[in-house]
């Protein structure tokens, strides 16, 4: 499936790096959701070759579809994750693309033109970087580990997300070695999946921001859940990938979603 899944995603590739240096038509969805021209090119483009090379799977994308969209076969595309970095010229932003089946992931592609990194996986064959197989780290010690983590776009409206967010932030940040944020979920997970973070977690994501991402780090060896522990579906509204070692130090200090 990855054999043909590749070349799509590196075509797409071109079409973004373009972007990243080029100047930009910007619009916002949101308060502070911004939207390129190029986003809905590479979309469109992804949509276009991915139903030709994967028939019978449903095309589910960030800028023209619905994220309540559950089929049975699909793919999750997000033509350019991290937009607000793309427009900044920050280079942590992705190309994400998860191949699901039977509410499982089985193939993932993010990419990254811009640092040139391709991460791969399929079900069952191992996570890679650029071919190189990769693995989740071995820090099992929370003070001893570096997380990252995200801020979602509804915290302009100081909600339930708002309130989590700085919760969470508070009751971790003390007893890890530090938290980053890169601002791209899928960046974010393929990092842990490659061992430089030792865990991630972030509220109020879509399929598309994490249908790849998942995959990867299971398959280098990781643990994704919900944050309580249970299995992640897509659409909770938490997510928690790890190493495996540290995710329930994580999870204790986590805040309770449906109490904040």
């Amino acid at each position: 499936m990855l054999k043909r899944l590749l070349p799509a995603v590196r075509e797409a590739g071109r079409l973004f790096e373009e972007g990243f240096h080029a100047a930009k038509t910007v619009r916002h969805k949101g308060t502070v959701d911004l939207v390129t021209q190029y986003d809905v090119a590479v979309e469109k483009l992804l949509k276009e070759r991915i139903a030709e090379t994967l028939p019978g799977f449903t095309v589910v994308g960030e800028e023209e579809d619905d994220e309540s969209m559950r089929p049975d076969r699909a793919v999750y595309i997000d033509p350019i994750d991290g937009t607000t970095n793309f427009v900044h010229k920050i280079p942590y932003c992705a190309i994400s693309v998860g191949v699901w089946k039977h509410g499982e992931p089985v193939a993932a592609v993010v990419y990254n033109p811009i640092l040139n990194e391709l991460f791969t996986a399929e079900k069952g064959g191992g996570a890679f970087c650029n071919g190189r197989p990769v693995h989740v780290s071995d820090q099992s010690g929370l003070q001893q580990s570096l997380l990252a983590t995200g801020f979602p776009y509804t915290k302009v409206e100081m909600g339930r997300d708002y309130r989590w967010v700085l919760e969470s932030l508070a009751n971790l940040l003390p007893h890890t070695q530090d938290i980053r944020r890169l601002g791209a979920a899928s960046v974010d997970l393929c990092y842990v999946a490659n061992g430089i973070f030792d865990g991630f977690y972030e509220c109020n994501l879509k399929p598309w921001d994490v249908a790849a991402g998942i995959l990867l780090v299971r398959e280098a060896g990781g643990r994704v859940s919900d944050h309580k522990g249970g299995d992640y579906r897509l659409g909770d509204p938490v997510i928690v990938a790890t190493n495996g070692k540290n995710h329930d130090a994580i999870i204790e200090k986590l805040a309770d979603y449906k109490e904040v």
